[in-house]
């Protein structure tokens, strides 16, 4: 996403991360200016420490849509719902070799976020210890969080993700080549109402949604 960087000018949105000095603290700035929302919390999850969730949940079912073979990632998948293992997975959310590259990747982050959390809530997840104390301590050395933060503040965030969860993006205008390279632009109007959706709580249109 191409986005105003508080002090640095337009650059792609990760960069506000990458920037020397700039991090977590300069992210949040970024999106705040970007979204007009405010944030109150802040966790980092590593899709590395995802790998070690995953195995300790015993896989997930993910439906992959076409075949990938990327050796850069690891993986040799065939299209269909398959479990696969936490190194399958990680090279599932991370992979390029897609015919719409970080458009796909996107998605096959999202995929695999929903079907992580429905295999992590499920009852036979749940009240099995054997596999509730590792898929715990798994995440647990997955997150970073900023110092305010709390157990009980990631126990919330937990309970909300219970069930089915929306996974959606901010909606898409267009692309185009800058001097920072291929950058991805919001439709600002439709990007407007989805912040101002959520900035009141209120559900999130079924137009600006946008679903797998």
């Amino acid at each position: 996403s191409y986005v105003t960087i508080p002090g640095w000018g337009q650059d792609k949105i990760n960069a506000a991360f990458a920037i020397d000095g700039g991090g977590p603290q300069l992210l949040v700035q970024t999106v705040e200016g970007a979204t007009g929302l405010r944030m109150d919390h802040y966790a980092e999850i590593g899709f590395g420490g995802f790998a070690g969730i995953v195995d300790s949940i015993g896989g997930v079912n993910i439906c992959v849509p076409y075949p990938i073979d990327d050796p850069l990632a690891g993986i040799n998948l065939q299209p269909g719902c398959q479990d696969l293992t936490g190194a399958q997975a990680l090279g599932f959310v991370r992979t390029r070799a897609t015919p719409m590259a970080d458009l796909d990747r996107m998605n096959n982050q999202r995929a695999f976020m929903s079907a992580l959390l429905k295999k992590a809530t499920s009852v036979g997840t749940l009240i099995n210890p054997f596999r509730l104390w590792p898929m715990a301590t798994k995440t647990a050395a997955s997150l970073q969080v900023d110092e305010g933060d709390h157990l009980w503040n990631l126990a919330g965030l937990a309970w909300a993700m219970r069930g089915d969860p929306i996974t959606t993006t901010v909606p898409v205008g267009g692309f185009e080549v800058v001097d920072v390279g291929d950058v991805l632009l919001w439709d600002s109007e439709r990007a407007s109402a989805f912040f101002e959706a959520l900035a009141e709580d209120r559900p999130v249109p079924a137009e600006l949604l946008t679903t797998n």
